[in-house]
């Protein structure tokens, strides 16, 4: 997916303020109209990434190091501990890269959590899920974005859910470990906090729409700087931020309401990804991406919202997986921020269920804004309404010719 759509608006909040030095994996492109300079390094080889911090703490006067990367948060906090930069601590970092170790820190700081195991086996695998007791969730230990993330409901179905989350697992960094959870059934949100000099901020809570199942694809964002459920998210969040040790940052703090109870699903120490910290700004007017800019140089971050209104990001799937034969918006409404197609036509279209992941699934997204998120919702669902997405499914999954998404 292109980066710039998810993670443009962050870049240029920062260079807004800041003077941008970059090391990147590949040639910059489109963030060279934010950057001043940059080093080519691939981020999660330890060396190169020192060699190239080095290089550009040799040529400019770098105040702070930060990423929004979930692969390189250990890397990163170990090059601002090698240039004396002001950063949380590697440590810390591994602790909220693995979901076992902070399952584990959960526990022992009273974090209303998940029950949890990992496992080396499909074997092993069975045995934890009658223990815990069906329905489980298979999860790689750490990695990202829901990939590999399957939800079981049967012992029938574990093998087959077990070989997807291994072959995800295996792409980890940090950890290939399996893990097998207890199913928190209720709604998902995510709480964006910002911690400083041990403090956290909570400020805004994200609204989640999780769909194919059984995997938990994440379909839809919803921000409201007047939801009510702030006040009850915000306690398990603080805590289990605590929890990690996290003193200094961003983090996105996922949960789900259980019987109305909160109850934690991971800590993402970084900006939230799809696009979240655009909608917190939208709505709230705080500049997420600004505050960790802020942090990072050991400055005190301006978290005083200047918005009283709500923002809704709709991702655009299609039905079945096939090849992308028409995409258009065929009317625009009020409300409207933006839209953005990713995918062209002639391009596959791959759904998880048929071996994909968000990265082969999506078509775009869509930003809606309104004084609430019921209308920023609502203008959201007339959106995509009037969007003409055509697919010709792949001859497997349905020979009936042409579909529009729904």
């Amino acid at each position: 997916m292109e980066a710039d759509a998810y993670r443009g608006p962050c870049l240029e909040n920062i260079a807004a303020h800041y003077d941008v030095v970059l090391i990147t994996s590949v040639e910059p492109t489109w963030e060279r109209d934010f950057i001043t300079d940059w080093e080519i390094a691939d981020p999660t080889d330890q060396t190169a990434l020192a060699t190239a911090g080095q290089a550009l703490a040799e040529r400019h006067h770098v105040a702070g190091i930060m990423t929004w990367t979930e692969w390189y948060l250990v890397p990163v906090a170990r090059l601002a501990r090698r240039l004396g930069l002001p950063a949380a601590t590697p440590e810390v970092m591994q602790g909220c890269r693995n979901k076992a170790t902070a399952r584990f820190l959960f526990a022992r700081h009273g974090v209303p959590s998940a029950a949890s195991a990992c496992v080396r086996s499909v074997d092993e695998a069975a045995q934890a899920a009658r223990r815990i007791g069906y329905p489980v969730v298979l999860k790689p230990a750490a990695h990202a974005a829901s990939v590999g993330v399957v939800r079981v409901n049967t012992p029938g179905e574990l093998p087959s859910a077990y070989a997807v989350t291994v072959q995800a697992a295996e792409r980890g960094v940090e950890s290939t470990e399996v893990l097998v959870e207890e199913y928190l059934d209720g709604d998902e949100v995510s709480v964006e906090c910002v911690t400083f000099q041990g403090r956290t901020t909570v400020v805004a809570v994200t609204r989640k729409t999780v769909g194919c199942e059984p995997y938990f694809e994440e379909l839809a964002h919803t921000v409201d700087a007047a939801d009510p459920l702030l006040a009850t998210v915000a306690p398990p969040a603080e805590a289990a931020i605590a929890a990690l040790g996290i003193t200094n940052g961003i983090s996105h703090v996922e949960m789900r309401l259980v019987n109305g109870r909160p109850r934690l699903i991971e800590i993402n120490a970084r900006i939230a990804g799809d696009l979240i910290s655009h909608l917190v700004h939208l709505a709230t007017g705080v500049d997420l991406a600004r505050a960790a800019a802020d942090i990072a140089c050991g400055r005190t971050p301006d978290l005083t919202p200047t918005r009283h209104e709500a923002a809704a990001i709709r991702f655009i799937y299609p039905a079945y997986s096939g090849t992308l034969t028409t995409c258009r918006l065929t009317e625009p409404i009020g409300g409207l921020e933006r839209v953005r197609f990713q995918r062209h036509v002639g391009d596959q279209i791959v759904l998880p269920q048929d071996g994909g992941d968000l990265f082969t699934a999506r078509i775009g997204f869509l930003i809606t804004t309104g004084p609430t998120a019921a209308i920023a919702q609502a203008r959201a669902q007339e959106t995509y309404r009037n969007l003409d997405i055509q697919i010709t499914p792949a001859p497997q999954t349905d020979p009936a010719g042409e579909g529009v998404a729904q």
